[in-house]
């Protein structure tokens, strides 16, 4: 299997890949071990630099497809302008669609019992006749072997096909980086917050600040005593390390 080429962006190394291009790679995934997406945004960069653990599991992931808005100005910057935002939740979407007509086993790991129970209604709505094998809803704690181990387990007695994760970044790339061993042949996808937004139970932010990367904003003014922190510091420091990127390329063009 050939993955796409991956760019650095802030010191993470980002996929060049479509929509339809993903979908593909899903569907001729190798058998022998799991397949991993990371979806990156401002937060999976920043979150990296600082945790080196983070910083692998990412970077050992199949794929990190551009989530963020700012990722693809990332990219856009290094010189790949036609590159399109692959956001979790909307790639999901499409996935479930897609599925449909290919036979794909969905199985939703992460958040609440309640959630899941509104996201596989949600999903049978979105995409009829849609194939959920299971959902699993992992204990609130910090990562142990005794819950990876159950969780392959409950996946590979499913029969799934595509995976979607939704514990929150950084949780859910460590999660698939220690699950990947267990559950070959499987697709790993971190999707985040898209089993709240897909579910109904958390609004997502309208189309015209998703598309001007303002969607951090929205939730931002949704959550702010629990995402303040996280845009504060990551957002400024993430678009100077983006300046300081570009202004570099520039310096060695002219020098060339």
């Amino acid at each position: 299997m050939t993955w796409p080429d991956r760019v650095d962006v802030a010191g993470t190394s980002i996929s060049l890949i479509s929509n339809a291009e993903l979908l593909d790679l899903l569907a001729r995934r190798p058998d022998d071990h799991a397949t991993v997406v990371a979806f990156c945004n401002v937060h999976s960069v920043m979150t990296a630099r600082r945790d080196a653990t983070v910083d692998s599991a990412i970077q050992d992931a199949d794929i990190a497809a551009p989530d963020g808005v700012p990722i693809v100005w990332g990219l856009h910057a290094a010189g790949h302008s036609s590159q399109p935002r692959i956001d979790g939740p909307s790639f999901m979407l499409s996935a479930l669609k897609h599925g449909v007509e290919h036979g794909w086993r969905h199985f939703f790991l992460g958040s609440t019992e309640e959630t899941l129970d509104k996201l596989v209604d949600a999903a049978g709505r979105i995409a009829p006749g849609v194939d959920i094998a299971g959902t699993y809803s992992p204990p609130f704690r910090r990562l142990a072997d005794e819950d990876i181990r159950m969780a392959a387990g409950h996946v590979n007695e499913a029969g799934a096909d595509l995976v979607w994760v939704g514990l929150g970044m950084p949780k859910q790339e460590l999660w698939m980086s220690s699950m990947r061993p267990l559950v070959p042949g499987v697709a790993l996808l971190g999707v985040g917050a898209a089993f709240d937004f897909l579910a109904g139970t958390v609004p997502r932010a309208p189309a015209w600040m998703q598309s001007a990367g303002l969607e951090w904003l929205y939730r931002l003014a949704r959550e702010p005593r629990r995402l303040w922190r996280r845009y504060l510091f990551n957002n400024p420091a993430y678009l100077a390390l983006l300046s300081r990127d570009i202004l570099r390329r520039r310096l060695q063009r002219n020098s060339d």
